[in-house]
């Protein structure tokens, strides 16, 4: 038995702690779940230990053995291999040439092809993994890249194997699949440490799990004898949740409303309307459908079946531009590369989605597009050092204001948003949290996804619980502790 222990690891960030003083070991023959809500430091921790990030303090080693690499690169040819959510395959490559991409056998200049794909074949053999060598990873299915992703990781007989969010895309039968790899893995003497949001899934397929919470290690548990409180007890603590001003009640007009949504295999049947001046929140787990249903709504992926009724009007083949027409706003969820144009300026996104408001023939008017950029920097307090610079010279939440001011500009009726606050701080999450607010003073309604579901109780007149791609509860906020919240969206009997 093979044992990795990270010893007093501190990690810090200009302005925040991301990793203190963690201690935890995780060991080989077991499955080593990793879980804390966002902002707890796996992700920092991870990167510690595949080279991606240096400590600020600690060491880490395996089996005494210390280590300490200057990139993934490095931790890679040592046997730390790093399976990530968002794949690193090359499309263009075959199965064979991503497996060993970088390591093909040579015979002087050229590639011994032969040998490699015979080495490529072997790594899936060991895996009991029947793939086609030569076909490209372009053509394979989510499930099958998965797969290949892990033999990478294999084919150069791993002692660490770091899996993040492996089951994020994937459908329930692909998961167990995937499950019994893994299983497969523990009985080769690797090191495994499974990071998941999935928190329902670590009873089927976690041996420990590892808990972090606001930088600090706060406990390891033996799945076989935790229960759903044990785990969201340490994930949690006493969290505060704040109660949204007693003056945002909706109006009991409906502006908005689905029926029937379907989109398979990411959600099915869903239907809810939205009141005038209402904040809704939809509630689930990592991979529950709640971004796929967002897209769907908005026009983004298209619908298998269903209704959507803005003010009465039918709608059954949504488009982003006819949505953004009628007066709906998306606000995704990846603000970098789907809400803005890093390489554009200030001014040119926040008037990116408003050109029919700004342009006057042929021409852009360029004193409305300064007098629209101007309305939203001061409405929404975006701290910017001119609205000519380029979005890279702001922060993260001040990023996520452009996004809503671009939206704003359009003068929606219904803002759909996918990860209010991800990657933002505090206290700008308490300035788009009163936006939010003010906007259905106005009488705008709100559709908001978030994964720390304690801001859905914070700011959401009414939440519902979604589930494997189905609507299965609506709850009142006020009546609910985040604990609570979280065992109905995993589906336990503890609630």
């Amino acid at each position: 038995m093979s044992v990795l222990n990270a010893c007093n690891i501190t990690k810090v960030f200009p302005g925040t702690v991301a990793l203190d003083d963690v201690s935890i070991s995780f060991q080989s023959g077991k499955v080593n779940a990793l879980v804390g809500k966002n902002g707890s430091g796996k992700s920092t921790l991870v990167k510690i230990i595949n080279g991606a990030h240096d400590a600020t303090n600690g060491t880490t080693d395996i089996d005494g053995r210390e280590f300490r690499y200057d990139n993934p690169r490095q931790a890679f040819d040592d046997g730390i291999a790093t399976v990530y959510q968002e794949m690193s395959l090359i499309p263009g490559l075959s199965v064979a040439e991503n497996i060993l991409v970088g390591r093909y056998r040579m015979k002087g200049p050229f590639v011994d092809w032969k040998n490699t794909y015979r080495d490529a074949a072997a790594v899936l053999e060991n895996l009991g993994i029947s793939l086609p060598l030569k076909e490209l990873v372009t053509n394979l299915s989510v499930w099958q890249c998965q797969v290949v992703e892990i033999a990478k990781a294999m084919s150069v007989n791993p002692k660490v194997i770091l899996l993040d969010e492996p089951t994020s895309a994937l459908a329930q039968n692909e998961t167990e699949l995937l499950f019994e790899l893994i299983r497969e893995l523990t009985r080769k003497d690797v090191i495994i440490i499974y990071i998941s949001h999935r928190l329902q899934e670590l009873w089927e397929i976690a041996d420990t799990c590892a808990v972090l919470r606001d930088g600090k290690h706060v406990g390891t548990l033996e799945m076989e004898s935790a229960t759903h409180k044990d785990l969201l007890n340490l994930m949690f603590g006493n969290v505060e949740v704040r109660q949204r001003p007693d003056d945002i009640v909706p109006e009991e007009t409906s502006v908005f409303s689905v029926e029937n949504l379907t989109r398979e295999p990411a959600f099915r049947d869903i239907s809810f309307s939205l009141r005038k001046g209402e904040i809704l929140g939809i509630a689930g787990m990592l991979g529950s459908g709640r971004t796929e249903l967002l897209r769907g709504i908005f026009g983004a992926d298209a619908l298998d079946s269903g209704v959507i009724r803005i003010n009465g009007k039918e709608i059954r083949h949504p488009s982003p531009v006819f949505m953004k027409e009628n007066g709906v706003a998306f606000i995704p969820e990846d603000r970098k590369n789907q809400g803005l144009v890093q390489i554009l300026s200030i001014r040119d996104n926040l008037n990116h989605a408003c050109l029919a408001r700004t342009t006057r023939g042929l021409f852009v008017d360029q004193s409305r597009e300064k007098e629209f950029s101007r309305k939203q920097i001061l409405d929404l307090d975006i701290k910017v050092p001119g609205d000519e610079y380029p979005m890279t010279a702001l922060s993260g939440g001040n990023q996520q204001k452009v996004v809503l001011g671009k939206w704003l500009n359009t003068e929606p009726r219904v803002l759909i948003f996918d990860e209010l606050s991800r990657g933002i701080d505090v206290n700008a999450k308490q300035q788009i949290f009163q936006i939010l607010w003010q906007l259905a003073r106005q009488g705008l309604s709100s559709i908001v996804v978030s994964s720390e579901l304690e801001e859905l109780l914070e700011i959401c007149n009414r939440v519902i619980v979604m589930r494997l791609g189905e609507f299965v509860e609506e709850i009142n906020p006020d009546r609910l502790t985040v604990e609570e919240l979280y065992a109905r969206c995993m589906g336990g009997s503890e609630s």
